[in-house]
């Protein structure tokens, strides 16, 4: 029984929707007990016969049932978290989207949208509320304030949450950006999952006391597309929602795996000290709440940082902290050209020896003549001559040869769209292509570009024998696809990845 089915039942078991039992041959099985018991004439064989099956069915098929359930169970919970976590860790390394004033909109019906317009460093400046959405349907009021605030701040990218009215909304912005041609404006709708948790929360409380919970809903939608990792980190990592069944497993398993996702992707990426909130920070190696709290009291109270060494004087940050977290902290345009890099300070030395014997200056790393030079040390010879490892050296050689890299530029960067798409639209054999938001056991629901995401059942997915959609496919993939059919009453699409010929 796959992992998610034996989940999907004990849900039903819970909720007092189905009963659930194993069906074992009895008679068999107090057979082979009598078998095993009854020796010879005895004047106690009755008894004992009677004791073996009253033993099989009130105390020993009751506990191999409940054993059998009980590792059905923890296997499934286990499935689901690894899915979970993957989900998590592709969604969290999705490309941020650099150099964009952005317009995030919360959609809603009897509030209105709350609008909030961010710049291209994530920075707030300034939020509204429109009534474009019935029942009010104010939508020359809406227009108008759309139009001011996409020309006051040079807005070139509209963000719309998908929620409650977010047809209702896209059909609005896109008549927005109909109507200004001349801006070149795009949108992208995105998962909004976990923007309320965020905003009622304590960390929002903090960084926006003056906004109320929807706007701080609207700041957090603009910012997730523009760096996915430093805005949902933010977040409980269960309320993302790219799982499945995750209420129906061990939450304290859940927390540790997904914190430790959590903590890998951050590391992983790196964090600029200068721009990091707390929240970033704390998922950093070695730095805990109280410590990121240190560190942005320490910018704020004295100024950017200009070198890693400086991060030891921030309080409580000792040297056993600061040896684990120094190689993830970057400095972008600090005073040490080695700060922007993954380079530990403590290799630091090795670097200058590097250079010294290639005739070349730390100042020009990233330079084309020095990334060519790079390029052709003998990794072998030169790590014996310099006395560190081979896999260090390796690891030195390519940080110098892409300084300041974001190991998520290199992925596809989101499908943005001019253009309304209606579910009417689609036609059997259409080709598609959408941005994967989740992946379960039967198969991936991507986004194309309306308002519920199509299903790629796991049969659909390639024309190989696929065990697993991950063998495949990934959140934020952007994969090709065709419509196989589509339910209009209940909203529902599917879409095959196999061509148009399976279509």
């Amino acid at each position: 029984m796959p992992p998610h089915r034996v989940l999907a039942i004990n849900r039903g078991e819970r909720e007092d929707v189905l009963g659930v039992g194993l069906e074992v041959p009895a008679e068999r099985v107090v057979a082979e007990l009598h078998r095993r018991t009854l020796r010879g004439p005895s004047p106690a064989r009755d008894a004992l016969a009677a004791a073996a099956e009253d033993a099989y069915k009130r105390l020993i098929a009751p506990s191999i049932e409940r054993e059998l359930r009980g590792e059905l169970t923890e296997k499934a919970e286990e499935h689901a978290i690894s899915i979970f976590s993957e989900n998590l860790r592709n969604l969290l390394l999705q490309p941020p989207v650099k150099g964009q004033v952005v317009l995030g909109v919360d959609p809603a019906y009897r509030t209105g949208c709350k609008l909030a317009v961010v710049d291209d460093t994530g920075k707030l400046l300034e939020v509204a509320v429109s009534y474009p959405t019935p029942p009010h349907n104010k939508k020359a009021e809406a227009e108008a304030l759309f139009r001011r605030l996409i020309g006051q701040y040079g807005v070139t990218l509209i963000v719309v949450g998908n929620g409650t009215a977010s047809r209702e909304t896209e059909q609005f912005v896109v008549s927005v950006i109909k109507g200004m041609p001349e801006r070149g404006l795009q949108y992208l709708i995105v998962n909004e999952a976990g923007a309320s948790v965020y905003s009622a929360s304590k960390l929002a409380q903090e960084e926006f006391p003056d906004l109320d919970v929807a706007e701080r809903s609207a700041v957090s939608i603009a910012r997730r597309l523009q760096d996915p990792l430093a805005e949902l980190v933010k977040i409980e990592p269960k309320a993302i929602g790219v799982g499945q069944y995750q209420h129906d497993v061990s939450q304290k398993r859940l927390d540790e795996s997904l914190g430790g996702v959590v903590e890998s992707a951050v590391n992983h990426v790196g964090v600029d000290v200068n721009t990091a909130s707390p929240s970033l920070l704390s998922y950093v190696s070695g730095i805990n709440a109280t410590l990121a709290k240190n560190i942005v009291k320490a910018r704020e109270e004295n100024g950017k940082f200009t070198d890693r060494k400086q991060l030891q004087k921030v309080p409580r940050l000792g040297a056993k902290a600061f040896e684990q977290c120094a190689g993830f902290l970057r400095i972008s345009d600090g005073a040490h050209p080695l700060d922007r890099t993954p380079i530990h300070p403590e290799s630091y030395g090795v670097v200058d020896k590097l250079f010294k014997a290639l005739g070349l200056q730390l100042e020009g790393i990233g330079t084309d003549e020095v990334k060519e030079r790079l390029r052709g040390v003998n990794v072998a010879e030169t790590a014996a001559g310099l006395g560190v490892g081979v896999p260090t050296l390796r690891d030195i050689l390519d940080s110098l040869q892409r300084p300041g890299r974001d190991p998520r530029d290199e992925l596809p960067a989101p499908i943005f769209h001019t253009d309304v798409l209606d579910i009417e639209d689609l036609k059997p054999g259409m080709e598609l292509t959408g941005t994967v938001r989740n992946v379960v056991d039967f198969g991936a629901f991507v986004d194309i570009g309306i308002k519920n995401d199509g299903l790629v059942h796991i049969s659909q997915i390639s024309n190989r024998f696929v065990k697993h959609p991950t063998e495949v496919v990934a959140v934020g993939d952007t994969v090709k696809v065709w419509v196989m059919g589509t339910d209009l009453k209940k909203g529902r699409v599917s879409l095959t990845m196999k061509g148009p010929a399976e279509a």
